[in-house]
Formats: C-alpha cells, structure tokens, sequence
C-alpha cells in the first residue's frame, strides 16, 4: 500500500490515497492544511500540532493517521478510565488515545477518539470506514 508522510517537528502525518473514501472532512476541517486543489496537498505548516491531530482523528477510513516522536502525551492518559461507545446501528466509538496494533503489525496512533467497525464490512479494518450505512447494518 502506497502513503506520504509530512512531518512538522515531532508530528508524522500519513496519508494512504488508497483508503481515502473522499468523504472531505480533511479538506471542509481544516482547508489552511488539507487543500487538494495545491501540490503537496498537505502543508502542516498551516495550523498548530493540536488542530492537525484533531483533525486527521476526523478521517472515517483512516486514509490519514499520525505517529508522534514524543510519547508524553500517552504516558500521561495511563491510569484513566476509558469510554467505549456502541452507536446505534454504527461503529464502536472509543474516547481514548489509542495505540492500534494492526494484523500487519503497523502501529497507528489515534488521539482522543477512535471508530471501530462492527458490521464487519469495513475495508479499512479495524476501523470504520462508513459501509454500515450502505449495507444497513442494525444493532
């Protein structure tokens, strides 16, 4: 699988083309950032760390993600209870940063929330990526 990484200080983006399920929430989110209409079509240098992270985390297929050098920010979440959310007839919501271990071994770094399938017909598993709606899957 293909992807580009940007890089501002300790904060990767990466973005896998192949999983993008063009829904814009990147590019509507923050269009300082994401613009798809420049070349590279993403400039990190247009917003602070947080405002990136958050965004990126808004990305249904996980065609964008991000890593950061500086694990400070997990270390300081140990010890908290984690909420789980069951959507009803959608995905498994956690409000957590995460670290997801895929079956491949890639690591990928969600902060603050991530959506997990449960209808099982994601192609971006572990992650939702929205096909419950087109299937009607139902609690």
């Amino acid at each position: 699988m293909t992807h580009k990484t940007y890089k501002k200080g300790d904060l990767s983006v990466i973005w896998k083309p192949d999983l993008c399920i063009h829904s814009a929430n990147c590019v509507k989110g923050l269009p300082a950032v994401f613009d798809n209409r420049r070349r590279p079509w993403i400039n990190l240098e247009e917003a602070d760390r947080e405002a990136i992270m958050r965004q990126v985390e808004k990305c249904p297929s996980g065609a964008l993600s991000f890593t950061l050098e500086n694990k400070d920010l997990l270390e300081n979440q140990q010890g908290h209870i984690v909420q789980v959310i069951a959507i009803s007839n959608g995905p498994l919501q956690v409000n957590s940063t995460c670290e997801i271990v895929r079956a491949n071994g890639e690591k990928v770094l969600k902060e603050q929330k991530s959506f997990f399938c449960r209808c099982g017909g994601s192609s971006n598993k572990p992650f939702c990526d929205g096909t419950h709606k087109k299937i009607g899957f139902q609690d």
